[in-house]
């Protein structure tokens, strides 16, 4: 299961981080990473039925996945498996939700001043 919870406690940024987002900041990664959510651990044979990439291409997206922890291989005979690293994924997660509620609370902070202004 890939359901990614939601953390109420102060976050700092995640290690990595800038190669963490840049992982996730490509299409062909994300279907990747919903594929492997979906279907749990996946050949690189399995991960391009039904795709439009070749295998050497999805082997450099997952490459690049790998350096930013978001997935891992594990041999299995002459196979590389591959699998999504759900913690990781959930610290995106809560570092996002961290962004998000410091620009919520900014903008209330910016709505009162405002509304300050207008009645002073």
């Amino acid at each position: 299961m890939c359901a990614v919870r939601s953390s109420s406690h102060v976050l700092s940024e995640p290690k990595g981080s800038a190669r963490l987002f840049a992982a996730l900041g490509d299409e062909v990664r994300l279907r990747l990473i919903s594929r492997l959510c979906d279907g749990g651990p996946m050949s690189i044979v399995r991960l391009t039925e039904g795709s439009r990439v070749s295998r050497q291409a999805i082997t450099k997206h997952l490459r690049v996945m790998e350096a930013s922890g978001l997935v891992r291989s594990t041999r299995r005979g002459r196979e590389s498996v591959w699998q999504l690293n759900q913690r990781r994924l959930e610290e995106a997660r809560r570092y996002l939700d961290l962004i998000s509620k410091q620009w919520d609370d900014a903008l209330l902070r910016l709505r009162e001043f405002v509304e300050d202004e207008r009645q002073g």
